[in-house]
């Protein structure tokens, strides 16, 4: 291997998550196909005339490149490969899946079958679709994909005494992986009485 270390090129991705990083950058965590959960360094990310800038959206369909072998890598390159308007209640249950997939996946651990359902999930959400059966959808994925699933088929989520009946399986068997509540949820819930 050369000195410069691994390169991926143009992999199809979600941004997770960003946080400021130095004066100009950003430490942004990147949800992928075949790479599971990266972090990486947006060098330059934050100067008004970035190319990044504009790209580095949460929700929003990636393709991305970049380097490195260590913990955080570089990220080189980072283009739109599409658009997922979300607004009010389906931008919080987006936001409610970032959360679940960044505490409990393990960093660069490729989960396909997930990645799928979190795009489906933010299509779903994004075309106007019931944000309750997107999201039992992806909690039953995310919980047999990591391992800590229930048994038989995938539920019709879509038929609301299904979706009724599941919802508190699903969040006791989540809160027992994450050993406290996310904050999104109680967000949502908070949110739900007073609308």
């Amino acid at each position: 291997m050369s000195k410069r270390g691994h390169r991926v090129r143009d992999v199809g991705a979600y941004m997770l998550h960003a946080a400021a990083w130095r004066e100009t950058s950003l430490i942004v965590q990147i949800f992928s196909r075949d790479y599971g959960n990266v972090a990486m360094v947006a060098k330059g990310a934050k100067r008004p005339y970035s190319v990044l800038r504009p790209v580095l959206a949460a929700f929003q369909p990636l393709m991305v490149s970049w380097s490195g072998t260590g913990e955080v890598k570089t990220l080189t390159r980072a283009d739109l490969a599409g658009l997922r308007p979300l607004s009010g209640r389906s931008l919080m249950s987006a936001w409610y899946m970032n959360e679940l997939v960044m505490r409990l996946l393990a960093r660069e651990d490729p989960h396909p079958g997930l990645y799928d359902a979190y795009d489906a999930a933010l299509l779903a959400l994004a075309e106007g679709a019931q944000a309750a059966s997107a999201l039992r959808r992806f909690e039953w994925i995310l919980l047999e994909e990591t391992g800590y699933g229930l048994e038989g088929d995938i539920p019709n989520f879509d038929d609301p005494a299904e979706e009724k009946r599941l919802r508190p399986i699903l969040r006791s068997r989540l809160d027992e992986l994450l050993g406290r509540p996310l904050r999104t949820r109680q967000v949502m819930l908070d949110l739900q009485r007073y609308s």
